[in-house]
C-alpha cells in the first residue's frame, strides 16, 4: 500500500469555501480504481502537549492500493477537476508519499 499525507495552506478567510469545493470532489476520488481512503482532515485542537495546530491548512490522508493506483489518480480526470476547481483558494501545497516501515 502507498500512504499520502498531501497538505494544503488556504489563503487566509476561504477555508470555508475551499473545503465545500474539495468535498464535491472526492466521491470522484474515492471511486477510483485503487483507491483505499481520501479523507480531507484539518486541526482538531486537544490539549496534547506536542501538538501544533495550523489554522490554514487542510491535510488529505489517503492511501492507495499501489504506485500504479495513486499515478492514476494524479494524472486522472477527478484530480484535474479538483486543481481547477479549488486552485484559486490555495496558498501552498506539498505532498508526502510513504510506505510501511
Amino acid at each position: 500500500m502507498v500512504y499520502v499525507i498531501a497538505s494544503v495552506t488556504v489563503k487566509a478567510g476561504r477555508m470555508e469555501e475551499f473545503i465545500e469545493v474539495f468535498k464535491r470532489h472526492v466521491p470522484a476520488v474515492r471511486a477510483e480504481k485503487g483507491c483505499i481512503q481520501y479523507v480531507p482532515t484539518i486541526d482538531f485542537v486537544t490539549d496534547a502537549p506536542a501538538q501544533v495546530i495550523e489554522k490554514n491548512v487542510v491535510t488529505n490522508l489517503e492511501i492507495w492500493e499501489n504506485m500504479a493506483a495513486l499515478q492514476g489518480h494524479v494524472e486522472g480526470p477527478a484530480m484535474a477537476a479538483l486543481e481547477k476547481d479549488s486552485g484559486e483558494f490555495m496558498e501552498a501545497f506539498s505532498v508526502k508519499v510513504l510506505r510501511e516501515a
